[in-house]
């Protein structure tokens, strides 16, 4: 890779993570113990990682999760423990923003780059959301409700926002790609 093009999509990268979080600004519906219904704030990082690759998908979607890690302002349930700090920053932050740099990966198998994007946006999400789920079993168990498993609580509570926030990222990147698609050429 030249080193015009390089300096090229690492600018390309740098304003679609930017993009990433002023999108993650526009909040339909903030839950109380985090997570939110966004105006497809996934979408330019998955996009990203559909034109650019895995690589390069990985790395601007770590650099977006320690930037929602600070505008987010870590929280953690009242009196535990920095290991149980450093669980949520990977968990909810770390690695399931990271994973949405995979979505390259599973659009990879598909003929139709449509298809793909809409499979690679939607399989990126679902990753993110398992990450969540499973903080939500391991740290945040406390705010089930007395009688409900702790994993059903975490399934439903971050299904309740990831759910429309998978499906508003599948359909906005498949739209997306279909006018802008994420093979072109980079000059």
């Amino acid at each position: 890779m030249s080193s015009v093009r390089k300096l090229r999509t690492l600018t390309e990268c740098a304003l679609l993570v930017a993009m990433a979080v002023v999108l993650n600004f526009i909040k339909f519906a903030p839950w109380p113990n985090g997570g939110s219904i966004t105006l497809g704030a996934m979408v330019p990082l998955v996009y990203l990682s559909l034109r650019h690759g895995y690589k390069w998908g990985l790395l601007s979607s770590f650099v977006y999760s320690i930037l929602q890690m600070a505008l987010d302002r870590v929280i953690v349930p009242a009196g535990e423990s920095i290991g149980q700090y450093l669980m949520v920053a990977l968990l909810d932050y770390v690695i399931a923003y990271t994973v949405l740099g995979l979505a390259s990966v599973f659009a990879r198998p598909f003929s139709k780059e449509t298809t793909g994007a809409v499979v690679g946006a939607a399989a990126a999400t679902c990753l993110r959301y398992g990450c969540h789920i499973l903080s939500g079993i391991l740290i945040w168990g406390a705010y089930a409700p007395e009688g409900m498993p702790v994993w059903l609580y975490s399934v439903v509570y971050n299904g309740s926002y990831m759910i429309p926030e998978i499906i508003i990222t599948a359909v906005l990147t498949g739209l997306l790609v279909k006018f802008v698609p994420a093979k072109g050429k980079i000059a």
